[in-house]
């Protein structure tokens, strides 16, 4: 596993040894990284949050906030992300809303931007 000695990661993150962290990435608690995982500069990793294997996740992106929902009143939400995906700078991806069953999946060989 490669960290940036500038990144911070929650001792109750789960990251797998072949995972690549960033300079400034924040990962929080709740979040589970698969293998050869590249988190870039300034990512912002919050769970509940799972990540699959080979994903690209690019600087400055925002991954597991809490849903854009305004009836959102702190329910347990989850977002699952599949393999091999890229996901771009400054990209943001939320949790699910309750409404939606409180889960967003990500596939797996997609691109956003």
């Amino acid at each position: 596993m490669t960290i940036h000695p500038t990144a911070i990661i929650d001792p109750a993150a789960e990251l797998d040894s072949s995972v690549t962290v960033g300079p400034y990435a924040i990962i929080g608690k709740g979040v589970r990284v698969d293998a050869d995982t590249r988190i870039g500069p300034h990512a912002f990793l919050s769970g509940p949050l799972t990540i699959g294997k080979a994903n690209d996740i690019g600087a400055f992106s925002c991954v597991g906030a809490p849903p854009q929902d305004i009836k959102y009143k702190g329910e347990e939400t989850l977002l699952q992300i599949g393999d091999n995906n890229i996901i771009r700078e400054y990209c943001s991806i939320h949790r699910g809303s309750p409404g939606g069953h409180g889960v967003t999946t990500i596939g797996s060989n997609c691109m956003l931007m």
